[in-house]
């Protein structure tokens, strides 16, 4: 049998996670060629992703002329999300006012970042309101020295971006930075969720960014001469490019990556997806063998975005969370997260001055606070390091790449918060001991340097509960505390997010006694039995470690896949290239019929006149939108959902949505 370009054709699939980057070489034919991890080094992205793929294209013997698409997910902009972290951005609100902040979190999700108000926007039809933006015009050259990119959100943009196209050309020849528009993001209504979801975007393109030029740099080294795709929070495929201006659309493109992976390595229909990386657990259901996607757009860090994506729970919860005790108990107990710390045994790894300064602090006569903590530089571009206090720039300043133990770098408790911030800024990273350091103590993970985890494990052991006793005798039982605790806490978001899918309220049943004693397998004379109707699929490097007891807890099936461990990349280079587009009619006065459809703005007297239109457009619009996101042969398909009353036997026009969706293969070098 003849094999067709594409079957023949071998794709480079990489994920970049928080912790690991991986790397799968596929084809159609074959299946998985090779695959191998390297650590994700945040400093030069590239050297991550070069361990990875020198690996495997070392290990198949493949010519870089072979291969013909390079694909990629990425948890980075999820991790950020989760974390706190970006750039500081400057939000413009055009039409708005300061009453407006206080909804959908916006003023949550700026923190201390500026906002600035200009008068202007639109109506629900798209006609305009006086727009001025001399005050804005007087702001820029100083705002251009204090933050990294801009957010612009004009009122009713989604029926005339007129004004936000204006302000970003302002913006754009005054600063030359990075602006986001609202209205290209999404064609929903809800100001202030539109708002937010543009300030998220501005604060990842600069990571997004980052980690496009890495990819493509070392492409080019490697003379691979491929298009280069990413995978959105929806399972799509998009180019570099298109991701580029939308790093927002990739929150959650990791985990959707990985379902379609898991399906593909599975071949399930049914499951309960549940993927553990360094940072995140991201926990989906797989229905009728696809994933659903979440009608109300995608919720990462505790902020609802209007982005379409899978309809994933991310929860803080992974091998490198942070672990701290739960103080607020006589017998307190092990806390995970949501923060992500380097674990002491791979930074030991790295830097074997670590070890001597645990073993210092082991041999102290008393145990400090900062006992088992270090710092170092993230190494992202010293520009990003705008909008500093002066205490903060000034602590910055002492950090070096080379991790600094906190009892020596702080000179003061209040600086705590300083290195808080320095984090949060994704400026700086924290090591500590993390649930892979205890792995290590206990001989289930060998990756890393296990005497650095065992010493940090001496630290957080010694630490005093409320009754001024250790919180653990051994290391050995705080390792086995905190394996434990990341198992049940494994469980609980699996729960949850059935819980949730029923249409019940997740966490609060979860945490129901009945739950929890069931979860114990502790009964009185009544109880409950948790039943589940579905397998559970372990995603990730660490599955093998926790999933086998968290199947055992919850009393299911837990597969754990062979290629587990590549799950995301191998998604990365099976799926397609996906995007759609949208056109509001609607009726300002009688007998008119109003087209709006992205930047066109058209009347009509006739109904099916403007329908006929708004498709027209449509269909233009989503062509150019494919090629754009990296295929040439799509499959266009057209919905309509009109409104109309029927009043004293009368058929009255409401409005009209019409949505045109392009679905294709994604274009491969020839």
């Amino acid at each position: 049998m003849i094999q067709s370009p594409q079957e023949e054709a071998i794709f480079l699939g990489i994920d970049t996670g928080g912790t690991y980057t991986d790397a799968v070489l596929w084809s159609q034919a074959l299946g998985v060629i090779a695959k191998a991890k390297a650590l994700t080094t945040r400093h030069d992205l590239s050297v991550g992703i070069s361990g990875a793929v020198d690996r495997i294209m070392a290990e198949a013997s493949v010519d870089p002329a072979d291969i013909r698409l390079v694909s990629m997910s990425t948890t980075l902009a999820t991790n950020a999300l989760v974390e706190g972290q970006g750039g500081r951005i400057c939000l413009i609100m055009v039409g708005f006012s300061q009453s407006d902040l206080e909804k959908a979190d916006l003023k949550s999700a700026l923190g201390s970042d500026p906002v600035i108000f200009v008068p202007g926007g639109h109506d629900v039809y798209g006609r305009p309101r006086p727009f001025d933006c001399s005050e804005l015009e007087k702001l820029l050259p100083s705002l251009s020295q204090e933050v990294t990119g801009f957010a612009v959100c004009a009122y009713f943009a989604v029926r005339n971006p007129e004004h936000e196209v204006a302000v970003r050309s302002l913006v754009h020849s005054v600063t030359g930075l990075p602006v986001t528009c609202s209205h290209e993001l999404s064609a929903k209504l809800n100001g202030p969720r539109r708002a937010l979801t543009t300030v998220l975007n501005a604060r990842l393109i600069a990571m997004i960014d980052r980690l496009v030029t890495a990819t493509e740099g070392f492409l080019v080294q490697r003379n691979i001469h491929a298009p280069l795709m990413v995978v959105r929070g929806d399972g799509a495929l998009v180019s570099a490019a298109f991701a580029r201006h939308r790093p927002i659309e990739t929150i959650l493109s990791g985990p959707a990556a990985s379902l379609v992976g898991a399906r593909h390595m599975t071949g399930l229909d049914n499951a309960l997806i549940s993927d553990i990386g360094g940072t995140t657990t991201d926990v989906a259901v797989l229905e009728q063998g696809r994933p659903r996607l979440d009608p109300d757009g995608a919720t990462v860090g505790g902020f609802r975005t209007m982005v379409e994506a899978v309809a994933m729970r991310t929860f803080g919860l992974g091998g490198d969370s942070e672990v701290s005790l739960d103080d607020n108990a006589m017998k307190p107990g092990i806390k995970l997260g949501p923060r992500r710390l380097v674990p002491l045994s791979l930074l030991a790894a790295d830097h074997g001055e670590v070890r001597e300064h645990l073993l210092r602090q082991v041999k102290a006569a008393n145990a400090g606070r900062q006992d088992g903590r270090f710092a170092l530089r993230t190494g992202i571009p010293a520009r990003m390091a705008s909008g500093l206090s002066r205490s903060e720039a000034e602590l910055f300043e002492r950090i070096t790449s080379e991790p600094q133990p906190l009892d020596r770098l702080l000179n003061s408790v209040s600086q705590t918060a300083g290195i808080n911030r320095l984090v949060a800024r994704g400026l700086i990273h924290l090591a500590g001991f993390t649930p892979s350091d205890a792995c290590h103590v206990l001989g289930l993970q060998a990756n890393w340097d296990a005497e650095a985890a065992r010493y940090g494990a001496i630290l957080f052991a010694r630490r005093k509960d409320g009754a001024g006793r250790p919180f653990c005798d051994t290391p050995e039982e705080l390792s086995e505390r905190t394996y434990r605790a990341l198992v049940r806490r494994s469980s609980e978001v699996v729960l949850e997010t059935a819980f949730a899918e029923d249409g019940h309220e997740g966490a609060e049943v979860v945490s129901h006694l009945l739950v929890q004693n069931a979860l114990e397998r502790r009964h009185g004379i009544a109880g409950i039995k948790l039943e589940i109707d579905r397998p559970l699929v372990g995603l990730g490097a660490s599955a093998p470690v926790y999933y086998p007891a968290v199947g055992e807890e919850l009393g299911i099936a837990a597969i754990v896949p062979a290629d587990t461990d590549v799950a995301n990349a191998l998604g990365a280079v099976v799926g397609q290239v996906r995007v759609a587009v949208e056109a509001l009619v609607s009726q300002p006065t009688e007998g008119l019929f109003r087209v709006s459809a992205g930047n066109v703005l058209a009347d009509f007297a006739d109904e099916d006149e403007a329908l006929g239109f708004a498709e027209t457009a449509l269909r233009e619009q989503v062509m150019l939108l494919s090629q754009e996101a990296g295929t040439d042969e799509a499959q266009i398909g057209i919905r309509r959902d009109i409104k109309a009353a029927t009043v004293e036997d009368q058929r009255k026009f409401i409005e009209a949505v019409i949505i045109a969706t392009a679905t294709g293969r994604p274009r491969i070098a020839h």
